[in-house]
């Protein structure tokens, strides 16, 4: 010690004259210190401990999605009918029948307003030379469709009458049960309506009266066409005369009127023969068996001129 002590400098004190094991013992212990104290490296990227999941969230998760598994798939929307619930959607009965089918649709409003409405009780009608309905009607190829409303026969182009100087080419024609139109009071099994229309549009409908009795031809070759669904238009075989349904006697009321049903347009020609043409029981309940009903009620003649040929 007082070798070292010699070897020391004038003036240094006891901190400065260290035992030189004791400062290599020192060094070690200041590298460790300087690595913990020394700054991160911003180049070392660093990851972060992610925290162990929830022990509870994992079975809740599990079952949720087991259960969406487990549960039944929702049905499908039915797809709507193009009638169903619709409030234009007319009939003969209950909220959609005649007496509702004014207020269904601004287009109907005529069905309730109307002065000139159709059918009409046919009676007090003046007896007057009428000219003869000219029928050109030929044998045609046909189509039957039924509407839903009624059973309705599409005929090829050519089919006319001329009355009152002017010329109608026919439309369609269609059945109801019972007759519309009354004569005297008198209502009667079931009625065709062939619908005509002249170059400028207007109408013009023949009444045939239909009552029980002998089998109509020309009315069971469309029968045997019906379709199978409603909506189907169904090409039938043959051909078809409409001259077939037409009275012997070609004898008519004639009056100003509307459509019978919706939207019950005025300024109808009508002409209804005055004799019926007969149909059998059978063709009577096949039609029934589609349409039980479907003829409007009679409507108010309000003072209009009726003429009846002689």
């Amino acid at each position: 010690m007082l070798a070292l002590a010699l070897l020391a400098p004038a003036g240094a004190s006891a901190a400065e004259v260290q035992d030189p094991m004791d400062r290599l013992r020192e060094r070690p212990a200041e590298r460790l210190g300087a690595t913990k104290a020394a700054p991160s490296n911003p180049n070392v990227l660093r990851v972060a401990t992610r925290p162990a999941p929830d022990a509870t969230a994992a079975p809740a998760e599990s079952a949720a999605k087991s259960a969406a598994r487990a549960a039944p798939p929702k049905p499908r929307a039915k797809p709507r009918d193009a009638g169903e619930g619709h409030p234009g959607h007319w009939g003969y009965e209950g909220a959609g029948g005649p007496a509702q089918w004014a207020a269904m649709r601004p287009e109907f409003a005529t069905c309730g307003s109307g002065q000139r409405q159709s059918p009409i009780d046919l009676r007090d009608g003046i007896r007057v030379e009428l000219e003869p309905v000219q029928f050109g009607y030929k044998a045609s190829g046909f189509r039957v469709i039924d509407t839903g409303h009624t059973v309705q026969v599409n005929v090829d182009g050519g089919n006319t009458i001329e009355v009152m100087g002017r010329r109608y080419e026919l439309q369609q024609f269609h059945f109801h049960r019972p007759s519309e139109e009354r004569i005297d009071g008198r209502v009667f099994d079931m009625s065709a309506h062939p619908v005509h229309k002249d170059a400028e549009g207007r109408p013009a409908v023949i009444a045939v009266l239909l009552d029980g009795g002998s089998a109509q031809p020309l009315v069971q070759s469309i029968w045997n066409n019906l379709p199978l669904e409603k909506g189907d238009e169904v090409p039938a075989r043959g051909t078809i005369d409409l001259n077939a349904l037409l009275p012997a006697e070609r004898g008519y009321f004639t009056y100003m009127g509307s459509l019978t049903t919706p939207p019950c347009s005025e300024g109808v020609l009508w002409m209804v023969m005055k004799q019926p043409v007969t149909v059998s029981p059978e063709q009577i309940a096949i039609f029934s068996r589609l349409y039980p009903m479907n003829a409007r009620p009679i409507q108010s003649v309000s003072g209009r001129l009726i003429k009846e040929s002689h």
